[in-house]
């Protein structure tokens, strides 16, 4: 019971601290990885809230594929 209370606030400092990552990074390539970390967290929240049919499509769509695509879009531009 504690536990569970203390992934509920824990969880959500976690994403805001990824998303303000995410914004705050100038290299593409780690806000990348931050955001599919704001996603994997993200499932597990909805995992914790009882919701493991949105979490794994979370996971799978918005943690792996949306991260690959935008890793090989990324690394098939030219840098600066």
């Amino acid at each position: 019971m504690i536990e569970s209370e203390l992934l509920h606030i824990v969880i959500p400092i976690l994403l805001v601290v990824c998303a303000l990552l995410v914004l705050i990074v100038n290299d593409l390539i780690i806000a990348t990885i931050a955001l599919g970390a704001l996603s994997l967290l993200l499932s597990l929240e909805f995992f914790i809230l009882q919701a493991p049919d949105v979490a794994i499509a979370e996971a799978g769509i918005g943690a792996a594929i949306t991260t690959a695509i935008f890793i090989i879009a990324i690394k098939a531009t030219k840098r600066m």
